[in-house]
């Protein structure tokens, strides 16, 4: 299973607008491009695709530039958060119940990584597997979730947890003061930055701790809601349609080829040609349509040249990115600008494969 095959519920998303609004952000900001509003986000109904939320994530980062900053918003994270989850994770029995019902309902969170627990000696450790984003979100996200579930382990298993060890492979610059504090998230346990892998670890003992407010009836209840809800958050895309949400999701300037995008939807290169053409498209046809209409995106914002457009999206100069932009569309991307502004989409123009 991968973030892509689950919706998910609004929570994560309000809570990043509302880490941008305490920064001076404006909510609209925070949410553009995501075809979510504010009235959107108090539905409690609602539920979003993993896109949507990885466009919100990009809003933030632009916007609030600072080292560290997925593991502040990280801790604002709590087990109400995480709805019906979290209250079936604070009712289980020991902390080792607790710790296989997250991970076995690890759809039912906001993580984007993926989530795994090993015995490591006389540690047990949680493994974050980076998800195959954009490098900055991608650095955001590891942030995100290893603090998120550092709180969320804090809260379930109360004041005897402690962290052993805490890592995170990539670095974070020295800031003020703030940061130092964060950093120690595990209870005085300080991260090891650059390491091999993202990581929490703690005694293995802590898994056999009692929880106090464990509750066998109200388990019961959570594991079915939970099982029901993951069954009708299961999306029922195509595989084309998952395609479509991964390269829409990849950085512009970095194109994903095939056996890339293979791996990010746990496919082989094979699996991944028959399933789009048994659907009829290939994934030439599928880039040809998402950086098309990334394209069009970057052309409707009037502060941008077409040579800014053009680095934008990775080509070497704007004759090249012309040459593919008439191949998509037919037309010259100073006339596909021009037409953008007199439609809402650009279902006027066909694209080429």
């Amino acid at each position: 299973m991968t973030f892509w095959d689950f919706k998910r519920n609004a929570a994560s998303v309000r809570l990043l607008v509302e880490f941008g609004q305490e920064r001076g952000l404006d909510a609209a900001k925070v949410l553009a491009r995501s075809r979510l509003t504010a009235t959107d986000l108090e539905d409690p109904a609602i539920e979003l695709e993993a896109s949507q939320e990885l466009c919100v994530v990009g809003n933030l980062i632009r916007s609030c530039r600072q080292p560290g900053l997925g593991l502040e918003v990280g801790m604002r994270y709590n087990f109400a958060s995480y709805g019906l989850l979290g209250l079936g994770l604070i009712s289980c029995a020991t902390a080792g119940d607790a710790l296989a019902f997250a991970l076995r309902f690890i759809p039912l969170t906001f993580a984007f990584c993926r989530i795994t627990g090993q015995l490591d000696g006389d540690m047990y450790t949680v493994n974050f597997e980076a998800p195959d984003v954009e490098p900055a979100i991608q650095r955001f996200l590891v942030e995100r979730d290893v603090a998120a579930a550092s709180r969320l382990m804090k809260e379930v298993m109360g004041p005897e947890f402690a962290l052993s060890r805490f890592t995170l492979k990539h670095t974070v610059e020295r800031g003020p003061g703030w940061i130092e504090g964060l950093l120690r998230i595990g209870g005085g346990v300080r991260p090891d930055f650059g390491a091999s892998s993202n990581s929490l670890s703690t005694d293995f003992r802590l898994l056999s701790l009692r929880l106090p407010q464990a509750n066998p009836v109200t388990v019961a209840m959570c594991e079915r809601a939970c099982e029901e809800l993951m069954e009708r958050r299961r999306t029922r895309l195509g595989t084309g349609d998952y395609l479509r949400q991964y390269l829409a999701a990849a950085p512009l300037n970095m194109t994903p080829d095939l056996p890339q995008a293979a791996r990010a939807l746990g496919l082989s290169d094979r699996t991944l040609k028959r399933r789009l053409q048994d659907e009829g498209v290939s994934y030439r046809m599928l880039l040809a349509e998402v950086r098309g209409r990334q394209a069009n995106k970057l052309l409707a914002d009037e502060t941008l040249s077409l040579t800014q457009i053009a680095e934008r999206m990775g080509f070497s100069d704007l004759s090249s990115f012309s040459q593919a932009y008439k191949r998509w569309f037919g037309v010259a991307p100073s006339v596909g600008r021009i037409g953008y502004h007199h439609t809402t989409s650009c279902s006027g123009a066909r694209l080429v494969d």
